[in-house]
């Protein structure tokens, strides 16, 4: 009896002493692109927890003890979906958390597999038209739990989407600048197809869409076969996979490593991809700088010329006006 009276004042008091500290919602997300897009549209309203750390990759991901812990202790938990994170569903029901789970991704269409049947590229944020989608079903998530805040969370919400808008926006007219024929995107995996679908190029991965499966041989050889067909100058890996296979087809095949590009998790902090904004930004740089390489340095070389040139005319005008006043001082 005294027990049972105890156990119940113990709990009464922690609830109390909640209330009391006024705590956070505490927002739990699966990969840092999502928790990113939560803390630009939650901003200091809430807890936003992380479950895969930056750097780290979710398809190959190990949860541990802590990270049940945070989906126990979670208000509300975000997902991608479509098979991103393989082990999550396993993760929240041994949890038995009661936190509402929210997919990101409801609402678009996926790009499926043309081999398997009900398989889905997970890596929709890619294309940052449809990151439209994830900030919507972010923000009405957040509204669900803290209807209190919509105002403030709405105003967080519209600012970010113009921010993706023009994001958006700058990507389509970067990727205009590279010539067809050169738009060609060779990558560890296949992480980037709704890249090439938004933006309108030629997408090559050596792996398929999860790192979990091992590059073949009939990828490799495809792989090669587009880099000798297309020309291509560059091959690109990226900051979650190993590059050591892509240094390899990069000297096999007298090509040079273009640049590392941010694909299933945002940069560290203090990089240049350190939100979701700012590694579809690099990325995009990276890419237009690397497949535009060769066009840049004739442009250059051109313009370098035609100042000769100019140089030339003007020097030439100078001199002949120099002989010109020296023959009528004479006279």
């Amino acid at each position: 009896m005294y027990k049972s009276i105890f156990f119940i004042l113990s709990m009464t008091l922690m609830t109390g002493l909640q209330a009391a500290d006024g705590e956070k919602k505490i927002v739990v997300s699966s990969a840092s692109m999502i928790w990113d897009m939560v803390n630009n549209i939650g901003g200091d309203i809430v807890e936003s927890q992380l479950i895969v750390p930056i750097g780290s990759d979710p398809h190959l991901y190990d949860p541990n003890p802590g990270d049940a812990q945070k989906v126990t202790n979670a208000d509300i938990i975000f997902m991608n979906g479509l098979t991103f994170e393989g082990w999550i569903n396993q993760l929240i029901e041994s949890s038995n958390t009661s936190a509402p789970v929210i997919t990101v991704t409801e609402g678009l269409t996926p790009i499926s597999s043309s081999e398997y049947q009900n398989a889905f590229d997970p890596h929709a944020w890619m294309d940052v038209s449809k990151a439209q989608t994830y900030i919507k079903n972010i923000y009405e998530g957040l509204v669900s739990i803290l209807p209190e805040e919509q105002t403030k969370l709405q105003a967080n919400y519209q600012a970010y989407a113009k921010k993706l808008k023009d994001l958006d926006d700058y990507i389509i007219q970067a990727i205009n600048q590279i010539p067809k024929a050169q738009r060609v995107l060779v990558t560890s995996h296949d992480a980037f197809s709704y890249y090439g679908q938004r933006y309108g190029l030629q997408i090559e991965g050596v792996m398929g869409t999860s790192t979990e499966a091992e590059a073949q041989t009939s990828d490799m050889r495809r792989v090669i076969s587009v880099i000798k067909e297309s020309g291509v100058r560059a091959i690109f890996v990226e900051t979650t996979v190993n590059p050591k296979l892509m240094k390899q087809i990069a000297t096999d095949n007298n090509v040079s490593i273009g640049g590392s590009l941010y694909a299933d998790s945002i940069g560290k902090k203090g990089s240049d991809g350190d939100s979701y904004y700012k590694m579809m930004k690099s990325n995009t740089d990276v890419i237009v700088e690397a497949l535009l390489g060769s066009s840049r340095v004739a442009e250059k070389s051109s313009g370098q010329k035609s100042g000769l040139v100019t140089y030339g005319i003007i020097g030439g005008i100078m001199l002949l006006s120099l002989i010109l006043l020296i023959f009528k001082m004479r006279n």
